[in-house]
């Protein structure tokens, strides 16, 4: 099938493991997860049941993506970053059927060492700054940085900064697109 497990890699029966994917070292994917085509998973990776990683995923070194968590197509998720699945957790105290869902939506990059607390979705192709802590939901092209994280600005499908003119549209310096910027929703013309 074209995937590639390093042999240190735990891998529990009953993955669902897509197409041109790479596993690296001391990675452990439980049983019921679900990756998609030409994912890449750093070294140290943990991915729980019930997690569902889209296409093209890029899950770097020392990430723990836990129950509860969806990421679409195209998501990065940075060195040592951190979901949360519980509000409250306590070791003396069982919440497994209190776990929230998180979306990561198509695009979206998440900094490294950043903290994702659970029941939030992130939008499309936003951009969570590394050491982030976002606590509420991010909107379509956001971008968000500090702790608790607080939106600074808009970035463009490419990664790039968007600046807004008075008219409110913004052009990508790297590819040209245009982004129409009105009532703090940003969409792509």
């Amino acid at each position: 099938m074209n995937i590639y497990i390093h042999q240190t890699t735990a891998i529990d029966e009953g993955c669902q493991i897509g197409e041109g994917t790479k596993i690296w070292h001391f990675s452990h994917l439980m049983a019921g997860c679900v990756i998609g085509n030409n994912c890449n998973l750093g070294q140290n990776v943990f991915i729980a049941s019930g997690v569902i990683l889209g296409n093209n995923v890029k899950v770097q070194n020392n990430v723990s993506v836990y129950e509860g968590v969806v990421c679409e197509d195209d998501v990065f998720l940075g060195p040592s970053m951190v979901f949360t699945n519980v509000i409250n957790p306590r070791s003396a105290v069982i919440r497994k059927n209190e776990f929230q869902k998180t979306l990561v939506k198509k695009g979206a990059t998440i900094g490294a060492n950043a903290t994702i607390i659970c029941g939030i979705t992130l939008g499309n192709y936003c951009f969570i700054g590394a050491g982030a802590v976002v606590n509420k939901d991010v909107p379509n092209y956001g971008l968000v940085v500090g702790n608790p994280a607080r939106q600074i600005g808009w970035m463009s499908e490419n990664g790039q900064r968007l600046h807004f003119d008075e008219k409110g549209i913004a052009v990508c310096s790297e590819t040209g697109k245009k982004y129409k910027l009105e009532n703090k929703v940003v969409t792509l013309l």
